[in-house]
């Protein structure tokens, strides 16, 4: 038997090793580089904005991305997030990214669907009127929506999505103020002279109107329930207004001849509640009109200082009219 030379079988087995080596070492570096594409600065040199819309699947946001220049490589971006099982849970929508994101942080952005949002306030005692007018300035927002019914609308600040319905806001906006109006109308104070909830509604929205003071809203309420109770007018003057402009300022002072006009809202000439709510009312009036405080209150006057006097007379309600045209009188008005 012919035997191989130690040494020779050593120098193979060396060689081998050595190259094993150089490949191991050669994927460890394909590794890394891979992480560090995953992981590293992206290629943006500044902050970009990208939509993604819907129905594109993880080709085409990929390629959005790399159009964008928010990644290098939208083939690794598909591979990354295929091996990450995220292929399928990419979320449409508006985002920001920040200069530099590695790809990483785009895909983790993407599959929580961390979106840029828009926020839209409507104020308490705004009328659906206005709201819409609001809706139809915001360029983000598709679509026409139709006036909603007064006094439907929760007055709150509102998320909006590049590319979202106005009719899907307004649904959201009246969805909100049906879910609260439900829970408040469930809790009711009993005995109130309100036979529905729309009648509720009705009455905050004058409470909405004639207060901008939080912690004046109960007593106000307390009086119109009063007021109810014993078969009195409301008159209040926002009622008159909302007949005459459907809610839009005046601009001026109520002249006489508009005390007497013959509108179904003019509550100086009509009794009970006017037809429709006269603006949308925010939580707080909802909640005080609904369980106002216990008062024998009937009337309420300006008191000069931006908020109102009360009273429980006709002839301590007198006084306080006559301080208060004192005031005005001092103003110059």
């Amino acid at each position: 038997m012919t035997r191989r030379p130690r040494g020779r079988r050593w120098v193979g087995a060396g060689l081998i090793g050595r190259v094993g080596l150089i490949g191991l070492g050669l994927t460890l570096l394909a590794i890394l580089g891979l992480i560090w594409s995953v992981n590293g600065p992206g290629p943006s040199p500044a902050d970009r904005t990208v939509f993604l819309k819907r129905g594109s699947g993880l080709a085409g946001i990929a390629a959005t991305l790399g159009e964008a220049g928010v990644i290098s490589s939208p083939g690794l971006f598909s591979a990354a997030a295929r091996l990450a099982g995220a292929g399928s849970q990419l979320k449409a929508g508006e985002y920001r990214f920040a200069r530099g994101v590695s790809l990483a942080r785009v895909l983790a952005d993407i599959r929580a669907g961390r979106v840029v949002r828009h926020r839209l306030s409507i104020p308490e005692g705004w009328t659906s009127g206005m709201a819409l007018d609001a809706l139809a300035a915001r360029p983000e927002l598709t679509g026409v929506a139709v006036e909603p019914p007064e006094g439907s609308l929760l007055p709150d600040t509102y998320d909006l999505q590049r590319g979202e319905a106005r009719t899907a806001v307004v649904r959201r906006m009246r969805e909100a103020r049906d879910r609260l109006l439900a829970d408040l109308w469930a809790h009711r104070q009993p005995g109130l002279p309100l036979a529905s909830p729309a009648a509720a509604v009705t009455l905050a929205s004058i409470v909405e109107k004639e207060t901008g003071i939080a912690a004046e809203r109960p007593r106000v309420a307390a009086v119109f329930i009063n007021r109810l109770r014993a078969g009195m007018p409301l008159q209040s003057d926002p009622t008159i207004i909302y007949g005459l402009t459907r809610g839009r300022p005046l601009g001026r002072g109520i002249r006489a001849s508009e005390l007497a006009a013959q509108t179904p809202y003019n509550t100086y000439r009509v009794a009970g509640l006017p037809p429709t709510p006269i603006a949308n009312p925010g939580r707080a009036a909802l909640a005080a009109v609904l369980n106002p405080p216990a008062t024998r209150e009937l009337y309420f006057v300006a008191d000069g200082t931006g908020g109102h006097v009360f009273a429980q007379t006709y002839a301590a309600h007198q006084a306080n009219v006559a301080r208060w045209r004192t005031l005005e009188a001092g103003r110059g008005r």
